[in-house]
């Protein structure tokens, strides 16, 4: 991709990230072109569906999640770091309104890949966690994603808050105390 075209899509993915926050998935795109500064037929160059640019929007979000998790393996306490991590994985789906039922209603591959990026990345969170101790060892990432998953759903309309209270009471569930 040329430089000025990679600047362009980079520009609407970033505008595009900030409408979904704000207004959902079916943000206007004739307002995401214009807060990008590009025309409307340059936004749908790039992206010739509404659903192209929400995977990238959606792809672009579970890179910096992935990522995230990477810096929180230097947190001196295990559980804290994976703790924050969670909750911010379920902020952003919280806030990030319609998105993730949009996509629930569009082939599975690329949501299934995105769901495997972030299992794998707060793998290393969760047994660092459960080689010190501080969680079951019954304990799976995949678990901890439907839940954080399913927190965030439940949660949506009622903000980003509940879900975080709703999180923190299941998180309790999970420490080497918790154990039926």
């Amino acid at each position: 991709m040329r430089a000025d075209a990679q600047r362009n899509y980079d520009l609407v993915v970033a505008a595009a990230s900030e409408a979904i926050a704000r207004d959902g998935a079916y943000a206007s795109l004739e307002e995401i072109a214009r807060s990008a500064g590009v025309g409307s037929a340059t936004l749908h160059r790039h992206f010739p569906t509404r659903w192209s640019l929400l995977q990238a929007v959606f792809r672009g979000c579970v890179r910096n999640l992935a990522a995230r998790a990477g810096d929180l393996l230097a947190a001196s306490d295990t559980l804290d770091g994976l703790t924050t991590w969670l909750h911010e994985v379920t902020a952003y789906a919280t806030t990030t309104r319609g998105l993730a039922e949009s996509l629930l209603n569009e082939p599975p591959e690329e949501t299934e890949a995105c769901g495997a990026m972030l299992v794998a990345a707060g793998e290393p969170l969760l047994r660092r966690a459960v080689d010190e101790g501080s969680v079951r060892p019954d304990i799976t990432m995949a678990d901890l994603m439907i839940l954080a998953n399913g927190i965030s759903f439940a949660a949506q309309p009622m903000g980003a808050l509940k879900a975080e209270q709703l999180l923190t009471l299941a998180l309790r569930g999970i420490g080497s105390a918790g154990r039926p």
